[in-house]
């Protein structure tokens, strides 16, 4: 089942159910363009045979960055670089998507101190990030532009859909939340004005690609904190996306300030061992899903055995299988896996000792692979993950130092 086609509702056909979902890659040049390490990345995921290539962040605007490392689509004049990244990212037939994304309050001190979000609601994590200013009516609309002109340029270069971000707490997420967004206009308050923006932005976005470019979301089932984004106004909005017949549902979850929320429910206590067992940490909120929607249906997040995949897709469960890390850990062996000769992945696990690195530590380790492998070289198991835990604050101010010389 994972190797057969499946059609999207704008008519669009993926050669198969298999999706690279979006990792960060933190390479960008001085003018937050992509760069050959783009090109060298895109083209041997190409290589595994995936149907599909998610980008990691991509964003609208230069002072709300996710990474220093991050591309801005937002100017004409970088064209040519992109289009080179989608020739490269598609050359074995498979589609490649741009993840569009504002990182809000979750923008760190090296982009900006005063970040724009919904409301003044700072994200306390490490000292990292300033407290933002609640956004204004132009401050919006200014962001419905943004998302606006990096679908046009995506189509312009080449790239066969975009995928909007709306979860893990970044700007869509945080209008989503009650906890972040205390507005009382009419982005605020009831679900369907903190919807809104996403909506807003789904539409506008449909006006310039056209009805046969895929149109794909990326949404939280829960932000897994008290007082925060619930299943049950992720399944209200889900109501809404069904309505505007957007082509995938990515299913994902949690926020900066709960990184490890596959492994935690919404009160913050750990999953049961019989779900943990389950392979997919989402795979239970499909279910719910179904009985309200129709939409073409992904989950990212624990999938490692070619049994458990295949099982879910007859089942119905799900339409498309997401993976991340195993694009890295199992880069060179995803091909085998699609044709079943390898029938389970690596499921590669840092630790420091120390619980208050455990989440960089992980996250620093993966960033060094994929900026290794962006440079040609091979994975590299062997790193300290005390220095890896360090890597990421370590890299991200190098970079912005950089940029910040540069313009």
């Amino acid at each position: 089942m994972i190797s057969t086609v499946l059609q999207l509702p704008c008519g669009v056909l993926l050669k198969n159910r298999l999706v690279k979902s979006a990792m960060t890659e933190r390479i960008s040049n001085s003018k937050f363009e992509p760069t050959i390490g783009h090109n060298r990345l895109y083209s041997e995921w190409s290589d595994t045979g995936a149907g599909l290539l998610i980008t990691g962040n991509v964003v609208i605007d230069r002072k709300h960055l996710e990474s220093a490392g991050n591309v801005c689509f937002d100017s004409e004049y970088m064209l040519p670089k992109l289009k080179s990244w989608a020739t490269a990212g598609k050359k074995q037939g498979n589609h490649i998507w741009v993840q569009i994304s504002h990182s809000g309050r979750q923008t760190n001190r090296f982009g900006t101190n005063s970040p724009l979000a919904p409301s003044e609601v700072q994200l306390r994590k490490l000292g990292l990030f300033g407290k933002p200013k609640a956004m204004t009516e132009q401050d919006i609309q200014n962001v419905i532009k943004g998302f606006v002109k990096a679908a046009k340029l995506a189509k312009e270069a080449g790239f066969t859909g975009v995928q909007i971000h709306s979860a893990h707490g970044y700007l869509l997420s945080q209008f989503l939340s009650p906890n972040t967004n205390m507005r009382d206009d009419d982005w605020g308050g009831r679900i369907e004005n903190r919807s809104r923006l996403l909506i807003t932005i789904i539409r506008e976005v449909r006006k310039v690609v056209g009805e046969c470019f895929p149109i794909s979301v990326k949404l939280n089932s829960a932000d897994f904190q008290r007082g925060g984004f619930t299943e049950e106004e992720s399944l209200e909005v889900i109501k809404m996306l069904d309505k505007e017949g957007i082509d995938v549902l990515e299913i994902s979850g949690g926020t900066y300030e709960k990184l490890a929320f596959f492994m935690m429910n919404e009160e913050g206590s750990e999953l049961k061992e019989s779900t943990k067992r389950r392979e997919a940490y989402f795979i239970d909120f499909a279910k719910k899903i179904r009985a309200v929607s129709t939409l073409p249906l992904m989950i990212t997040g624990g999938f490692r055995s070619y049994d458990f995949c295949n099982k879910v897709l007859v089942s119905g469960e799900v339409d498309l299988i997401g993976m991340a890390r195993p694009f890295i850990t199992n880069r060179e062996e995803i091909s085998k896996f699609l044709k079943g000769e390898l029938l389970h992945l690596k499921n590669l696990v840092l630790r420091t000792g120390l619980e208050q690195f455990e989440d960089a530590a992980e996250g620093g380790f993966y960033a060094r692979q994929l900026i290794r492998f962006s440079k040609g070289k091979k994975l590299k198991t062997n790193m300290s993950p005390l220095w890896c835990s360090l890597f990421l604050i370590v890299y991200e101010f190098r970079k912005a130092m950089v940029k910040k010389v540069f313009n």
